[in-house]
């Protein structure tokens, strides 16, 4: 059984509120779990301490057992000082896609094409 670390929502529509909690990582995101090592508020801000709630103990003893955290659930744990997160880079993120690419260059051939047409008739 492999187990993750995850978030498992509750509060109401427009209000989320979620769980951290050990689950097993078939069962649904709502659904059953085995553990909860803390909390989760969104709607607080980011310099509350009260956002995120974490039973550090808790989450250690999961984390040696071989539970694996989420990304989100991994921040938290990286701030709390229990796992280290690795910075993600993705230099391509910007770029645009292939389509768009294939229709930015025929636009610039047709440019080039006309710009040649111009320059011949001229002379």
């Amino acid at each position: 059984m492999s187990l993750k670390i995850r978030l498992s929502r509750a509060g109401t529509k427009k209000r989320p509120y979620y769980h951290i909690v050990v689950a097993d990582a078939a069962s649904p995101r709502d659904g059953k779990f085995i553990d909860v090592v803390g909390a989760f508020n969104p709607m607080l801000g980011k310099t509350d301490e009260n956002r995120v709630k974490l039973d550090a103990e808790k989450a250690a003893a999961w984390l040696k057992k071989g539970a694996q955290p989420t990304d989100r659930v991994l921040r938290f744990l990286d701030k709390a000082g229990l796992k280290k997160r690795d910075a993600r880079n993705n230099p391509k993120k910007a770029l645009p896609g292939k389509k768009r690419q294939e229709r930015e260059k025929a636009a610039a051939d047709a440019a080039a094409k006309a710009a040649e047409a111009a320059a011949a008739s001229q002379s």
